[in-house]
């Protein structure tokens, strides 16, 4: 099996090309780009939304991959109505939306290219070449104190990246469905929803079971996301522990980890329990379908429960059930930031400060985490999300990973580029392997497994990392 390598950014290759392009503006550019924000600027932690900044005068790039909300027919609020709100504070600081439909390959050149804007959701950099692009919101400790999450795109200390939103790691599922079925408990472990899968195969055979969306791709690397905390329990599992780890992908034997995680898919399609040719799933029609009954279940983050919500007459239908692996008898959902903002450091100051204004009124005060059914991002808001509420009675833990320790923030890299597994960085071929080797028989589970531990352990060697 071939896999693609991680798609990073590197430093040496486009420092040169991305200064020509933007140029330097001022000296915030300079200090911005070494790690920190202008000294006369104020910092991140420090601004007031609808007080600091009240007379800015900007015209702001804001690169997306919500395509979808750039419509008037989005059927929840969408970026105009958002920017009308954020307009009634700040009259003079232009938001101008431009969405892209293939983000992850295509906001990269973008990125590399120079002419990009002033705000962009990150897409997939190496960490050590964050401060090459983006301004410091300021350290963790810092930053921390004024939102959740941000736990993503840090180096060295530095926080380049505020979370738009925050999602839990869970399955997308129809109630009727399960109830027709007859399932009156929610799964709990894999072979129990495995078990949940055949019943409403028996009882259901209209209804798809679980749906892969083989063909989309990217929504195949949503697996990865269930192999930290919600397998394992352990906040530093995969940004800490899995880099010292040999034979990350063996069963151990109690239904957790990795292994349990991809067996899940691998056992529903060799069983028969997905769609009938996975190579022409559709994402945007598979919403309707699971609105309307005609899908079981899709393994993805709690962002997807509001789009599927909005996408036929029967909202109430959608919910969202914990990942089925129990770890000593308790269940754990990983929390994690989605797409974070990032600034663009060859700004001057006072469109880096009007940014920043901008990105932090998205975060407290325009309800787009809500309004998507996200976690709160605000210290402090105990709220919840209605859909949260099978984790609530069955007393989920939500936890987000540690970030990784100081000088390896670009291990998992550089692991990922010597095993080309792509573990947890958008590894969408490994998992289409699983799909495709579970619907032919052409390998056994344990033999892919097998096949990933000798990748990675390879791997290790290479990158000369030690075992721990």
């Amino acid at each position: 099996m071939k896999f693609k390598k991680t798609v990073s950014v590197s430093l040496a290759a486009v420092m040169s090309l991305s200064l020509a392009a933007c140029g330097s503006s001022s000296a915030a550019a300079s200090t911005a780009a070494s790690g920190s924000t202008d000294s006369t600027a104020i910092a991140y932690k420090d601004i007031e939304v609808g007080t600091t900044g009240t007379d800015i005068t900007a015209n702001l790039k804001f690169l997306t991959n919500r395509t979808d909300m750039e419509t008037s027919d989005y059927a929840g609020k969408n970026w105009s109505q958002y920017i009308e709100d954020f307009n009634k504070l700040y009259p003079n600081i232009t938001i101008n939306v431009e969405g892209i439909t293939d983000y992850s390959s295509d906001s990269l050149l973008r990125l590399q290219g120079g002419d990009w804007g002033d705000i962009m959701m990150i897409p997939d950099v190496s960490k050590a070449d964050l401060s090459t692009y983006f301004v410091s919101y300021g350290t963790s400790e810092e930053v921390a104190t004024v939102c959740n999450y941000a736990n993503n795109q840090i180096y060295d200390g530095q926080v380049y990246g505020i979370p738009i939103t925050a999602a839990a790691r869970g399955i997308v599922y129809n109630k009727k469905v399960f109830s027709d079925a007859g399932i009156t408990t929610l799964p709990k472990t894999p072979e129990e929803f495995i078990e949940d899968l055949q019943m409403i195969k028996e009882k259901e055979p209209d209804v798809i079971p679980l749906y892969t969306n083989y063909a989309e791709g990217w929504t195949l690397s949503a697996w990865d996301d269930y192999i930290g905390v919600t397998a394992t329990g352990d906040s530093l599992y995969t940004n800490q522990e899995l880099l010292h780890t040999k034979d990350p992908f063996t069963d151990p034997g109690d239904g957790t980890h990795s292994y349990n995680v991809y067996k899940i898919l691998y056992d529903a399609v060799s069983n028969g329990l997905t769609e009938d040719d996975y190579t022409t799933t559709d994402w945007n029609s598979s919403k309707g379908m699971l609105n309307n009954g005609q899908i079981g279940t899709m393994v993805l983050g709690s962002w997807a429960v509001t789009q599927i919500q909005q996408a036929g007459d029967n909202a109430d239908d959608v919910g969202y059930m914990p990942f089925p692996i129990t770890v000593n008898g308790k269940q754990y959902a990983t929390a994690a930031p989605d797409y974070c903002f990032g600034i663009n450091n060859q700004d001057d100051a006072e469109t880096i400060e009007a940014a920043q204004i901008f990105v932090k009124w998205m975060t407290e005060q325009s309800g787009f985490t809500a309004n998507e059914g996200g976690l709160p991002l605000t210290p402090g808001d105990t709220s919840m999300p209605d859909l949260y509420k099978p984790f609530q009675d069955n007393n989920v833990e939500f936890i987000a990973d540690e970030p990784s320790v100081k000088g390896e923030e670009t291990l998992l890299n550089d692991l990922n580029d010597a095993s080309e597994l792509n573990v947890e960085q958008g590894g969408k071929e490994k998992v289409a392997a699983i799909v495709e080797a579970a619907s032919t028989g052409s390998q056994t589970f344990d033999d892919i497994m097998g096949e990933w531990n000798t990748k990675w352990d390879d791997a290790l060697t290479s990158t000369g990392t030690e075992v721990k």
